[in-house]
């Protein structure tokens, strides 16, 4: 197939990238700047923005199947200029329009976990409104709902450590925010599949094998540096005032948005990598990633602080 991924210079792009062109897929990838990006021998490149239609409708032409990676990160403020409204929702309807305009027979979405188009973030609305939109279209269509990815060149684990310092630390509600992490090596042949025919008009909600809270997270992030922290809690009231407060400061990465987002759960409720013919259980876990040993794993001790 001829398999367009936007945003395929990115995180989980250029791993997804490998796994199509593994696959013996045709891949252009459409990014704003493709030119230095590390791509496999062969694999073409298209410079456009989502935000402006006219840039991309012309990457599109050929196509057989379109993979919609673009997005703003949920963790930190949006910079550059652009709101998550205008590159989820407005750069997913020009990605939708360009693909009916070509021809284009599949689309597939990445989304995220508590996407809503009345969710309690900008992100999470965003999302959930740009999912509607390719719900609503001639397409043929999936959509990929994972929780947080984890991996090389991810910002998972450094968002943690930025939020935080090792041996002593406060985080909002003691860290309790209870995530399902995945490693994007194990998600991309999943996300990969989504282009078969077979997987039309399916949504997947998607984690790892354990759930953590943020404080597990941060507690493992400094134990592979060899380093223990404490965490003291911040009343969730207080960390809303702060982050107010904070959020008009153009060097503050956090806002009010982020705040909000700490009071949602990042888990699934049934884990869709069933569907991929993966069993949970064998899915690597953050502590194995960072090279930890299960015996100082706070899941494995059975310490976490869900």
């Amino acid at each position: 197939m001829n398999v367009l991924v936007a945003g395929g210079t990115g995180f989980v792009g250029t791993h997804l990238v490998d796994e199509l062109d593994g696959d013996g897929h045709d891949v252009t990838v459409l990014a704003r700047d493709p030119t230095d990006a590390d791509l496999p021998e062969g694999v073409e490149t298209a410079r456009g923005d989502v935000t402006a239609y006219d840039s991309i409708e012309g990457a599109l032409a050929g196509q057989d199947a379109v993979i919609n990676l673009v997005s703003l990160s949920p963790l930190f403020k949006p910079s550059g200029g652009k709101s998550h409204t205008e590159v989820h929702l407005g750069g997913t309807q020009n990605l939708v329009n360009a693909a009916e305009a070509n021809d284009v027979r599949k689309f597939v979405q990445m989304s995220a976990l508590g996407a809503d188009a009345t969710g309690p973030t900008e992100y999470l609305r965003s999302k959930g409104q740009a999912e509607q939109v390719v719900a609503d279209s001639e397409l043929a269509h999936t959509i990929f709902r994972p929780s947080v990815i984890f991996g090389d060149g991810g910002e998972f684990v450094s968002f943690t450590k930025l939020l935080t310092t090792p041996y002593v630390t406060a985080l909002p509600g003691g860290g309790r925010t209870p995530f399902q992490p995945i490693w994007v090596e194990e998600l991309a042949p999943m996300l990969a599949a989504c282009v078969e025919a077979e997987r039309d008009g399916e949504t997947y909600e998607i984690g790892g094998p354990e759930v953590l809270a943020l404080a597990d997270v941060t507690r493992l992030a400094y134990r592979a540096e060899g380093k223990s922290v404490k965490i003291l809690p911040v009343p969730m009231a207080l960390a809303r005032l702060g982050l107010a407060f904070a959020a008009p400061v153009p060097f503050v990465p956090f806002g009010s948005d982020q705040y909000r987002s700490l009071k949602v759960s990042n888990t699934v409720a049934d884990n869709d990598v069933s569907a991929f013919g993966v069993d949970e259980s064998a899915l690597t876990t953050l502590a194995e990633y960072l090279g930890i040993p299960a015996a100082t794993d706070p899941a494995a001790t059975g310490k976490t602080s869900v």
